[in-house]
């Protein structure tokens, strides 16, 4: 086993004192938005071997399949896209073809790896994710009183369903609006929540929104979207080509080894609009929440049904004497996310692990025990054994709607 010296990113978005928190250590003033822990070649992990100089995870691992990330933000993220397969592929391909740096600002296609991901809420999470359905989105334009609300109703109702909400989507993102009528949106959408009158929180998500995005079209596009809240322990699956735009809160994500983003607004960062529509373009994606299911005692497995990644979250306790068992498999990456603990693996080496503390398993470690009281969440790739995943899904299917 082998305690894990993890990359960190700090965004506009990230919250002062979160993951700070988290680790234990003393907030500095920066946003941290980020953790990685993973091989993923733009923030790789590293470990400490019979004590020499600090290698690269990916040394002692290989490549892992799966990353997994502590996101924490106290303002919107971007409105996003993650590409399937094949569109990772081929730009990833085209970016190398013309030399772009794998850092430089403009690239796109960071690897040629899809991103399907999930999120397991470490505190209340909330995010926008999935288009609402033509009747609901209706709805909500046609309680918004202004020349932009109204045409973009007129747009829909002569062409609804998934591909009539695309086109109108991309309509927003390339022919622009006229001045002023994103403030009037707003507006409108400040006055409707104040009264009381809202759409499953459409109108007060646009105003939380243009706090700090006032002029920005995402706003407008964010009424099309779903909200959702996670409570702490919940768990949602968002597969490559599902847009979203996480608001607040603080979370795991579980994820294939990919740092693929396709953004359209909400950002400071390079848009690509374009290659959104075509990521939207490519069909739905499922969207579900996860419903886990046990492994011995104290353990949720959620699983997604994808080859990449499983997370499995243990509540260790005296309950267990002899310590709660993790979940099998070759490449393992645990991290303790409450109370105090001791990891042990088949040889009897120990580690004693506190919040914030996080360590990669090999093949040679056997099986897992944690000793203590305290809660460790386990990231891994499936075996041919895996569980059958549970996932109520959050957006049915779009054939005629």
């Amino acid at each position: 086993m082998f305690r894990l010296d993890n990359a960190s990113r700090a965004y506009e978005w990230g919250s002062a004192s979160d993951i700070p928190r988290f680790l234990g250590r003393r907030p500095d003033g920066g946003r941290l938005a980020e953790l990685w822990m993973g091989t993923h070649p733009l923030g790789q992990s590293t470990v400490l071997v019979d004590d020499d100089e600090p290698v690269r995870l990916s040394e002692v691992s290989g490549d892992l399949p799966f990353m997994l990330k502590i996101l924490a933000a106290d303002r919107p993220l971007s409105l996003q896209v993650h590409p399937n397969l094949a569109m990772a592929r081929a730009g990833f391909a085209a970016e190398e073809a013309a030399g772009v740096p794998l850092d430089a600002p403009s690239r796109t296609y960071k690897d040629p790896s899809h991103k399907p991901e999930m999120a397991y809420a470490l505190t209340t999470f909330d995010t926008l994710v999935g288009f609402r359905p033509t009747a609901e989105i209706l709805r909500v334009l046609h309680g918004i009183d202004t020349p932009l609300a109204r045409s973009l109703a007129a747009e829909l109702h002569r062409a609804p369903g998934f591909r009539g909400i695309v086109s109108l989507v991309e309509r927003l993102l390339t022919t622009g609006v006229e001045d002023g009528e994103i403030a009037a949106v707003v507006e409108a959408c400040r006055e409707l929540a104040e009264a009381g009158v809202d759409v499953k929180r459409a109108y007060a998500t646009a105003v939380e929104i243009a706090e700090f995005y006032p002029d920005d079209i995402g706003v407008v596009i964010s009424l099309t979207l779903n909200r959702l809240t996670l409570q702490p322990g919940e768990a949602a699956f968002l597969g490559a080509g599902i847009i979203h735009a996480h608001l607040r809160g603080m979370c795991l994500e579980i994820m294939a080894a990919s740092d693929n983003v396709l953004r359209a607004g909400l950002t400071t960062k390079p848009l690509d609009p374009q290659g959104l529509v075509q990521c939207l373009e490519e069909g739905m994606s499922r969207l579900a929440r996860v419903t886990p299911e046990p492994f011995g005692l104290s353990t949720d497995v959620f699983h997604a049904d994808v080859d990449e990644f499983v997370l499995a979250v243990s509540q260790c306790s005296r309950a267990e004497p002899q310590g709660t068992l993790l979940p099998p498999a070759p490449h393992r990456i645990v991290l303790c996310t409450g109370g105090e603990v001791e990891l042990v693996n088949a040889a009897d080496q120990r580690l004693k692990l506190a919040r914030g503390d996080s360590v990669y398993a090999g093949p040679g470690d056997g099986d897992l025990r944690v000793l203590g009281t305290g809660e460790v969440a386990q990231a891994y790739t499936p075996g041919a054994d895996r569980p059958v995943g549970r996932l109520v899904d959050l957006v049915t299917p779009f054939a005629g709607r």
